[in-house]
This record gives C-alpha cells, sequence and structure tokens, in this order.
C-alpha cells in the first residue's frame, strides 16, 4: 500500500483528501503545518507528498525548498494542491520542484486520476 502525506492546514480539507485516499487504497500521515509536514516527509519517507501552498507558519514553496534539499530531494514525488490559483501560479510550482498541480475544490475522481499520472501509476 503507497504512502502518501498530506500537507494541510484546513481541517475539512484534510478530511476530504484523506478520505479519497483511502478510500482508493493508499494510507495517509497528516501535517497541518508546514514544520510537521517537513518532518514526517524526512522521517515517514512517504510515496508521494500533497502539498497546500497557504499553509499558517510557512507558505508551499518554503517547504518544498526545504524538502528538496534535503536527502530525500528527488526522491518522493510532491504535488501541490490549492485554492489560490493564479495565472502562472502551475508553472512556479514545477519550476521550483513540485511534480504536479492540482487546483480545489477538488473532484474526488479527477483528483485521483491527477495523482496516478503524476507518480506514474
Amino acid at each position: 500500500m503507497k504512502k502518501a502525506l498530506v500537507i494541510e492546514d484546513n481541517e475539512n480539507n484534510m478530511k476530504l483528501i484523506c478520505f479519497i485516499l483511502e478510500k482508493h487504497g493508499y494510507s495517509t500521515i497528516r501535517a497541518e503545518n508546514g514544520a510537521k509536514g517537513i518532518e514526517l516527509a524526512l522521517r515517514e519517507r512517504p510515496d508521494f507528498i500533497l502539498l497546500d501552498i497557504k499553509l499558517p507558519d510557512m507558505d508551499g514553496l518554503e517547504v518544498l525548498r526545504r524538502i528538496r534539499e534535503s536527502e530525500i530531494n528527488g526522491e518522493i514525488p510532491i504535488i501541490a494542491i490549492t485554492s489560490y490559483a493564479m495565472v502562472g501560479d502551475r508553472e512556479r510550482m514545477i519550476k521550483a520542484g513540485c511534480n504536479g498541480y492540482i487546483e480545489k475544490p477538488i473532484d474526488p475522481e479527477r483528483v485521483i486520476q491527477q495523482i496516478k499520472e503524476i507518480i506514474g501509476e
């Protein structure tokens, strides 16, 4: 079973995303802020990470940068997931090191399809 780390500060979004992942056979690890997300990424070595861009303690770009600068740099696909979709955001996140970009609100069936495409399933 593949393990996903979900870094998301909104409790409702966290529940929805984890429910969708678990329904499709993934186990989930939850982090409600960037610092905890970085810690869990390094300790747990998930198969992929879903990363909210707007977090309470640091923005997703900083979380992404710290994970990419760590010893697990390219090993883990990181997918940005955000409701703050502005023109150029997708390109900026991909250029910064994300493997994919998903806009909220999410469609449960579409998000699983997107995740599988990005992580190569």
